[in-house]
């Protein structure tokens, strides 16, 4: 799947969740922007909205996790808190392998 195709579906879900209603600024033009430069304008609007890329979602919850990881001493506890921060770790990589083969590829 293509960055694009990946910011359209995001786009799309927070429509869906009404995350686009009521924005400040809506029905006025987007702002001008230099030619070529619709991946920055997409992430701006995404930022404003408060909808970020699934990219940036990880790498939150990644660092949540560490932080979870650290505070906690049980053996148990922590081998349940290791094997979330790997999915998550795993989860990332595949975002960020995505993304990366979508800039070789265009």
């Amino acid at each position: 799947m293509k960055w694009r195709d990946l910011a359209e579906n995001q786009i799309q879900k927070a429509r869906s969740q009404g995350q686009f209603d009521h924005l400040e600024g809506a029905g006025k033009p987007l702002p001008q922007r230099a030619a070529g430069d619709v991946i920055s304008a997409g992430m701006a609007m995404m930022a404003d909205a408060g909808v970020l890329p699934r990219e940036i979602e990880l790498k939150k919850a990644v660092e949540a996790q560490r932080k979870r990881l650290q505070a906690t001493t049980d053996p148990a506890a922590r081998k349940a808190e290791m094997h979330r921060l790997a999915d998550l770790e795993t989860r990332l990589s595949i975002e960020q392998d995505a993304r990366r083969k979508f800039y070789r590829t265009s």
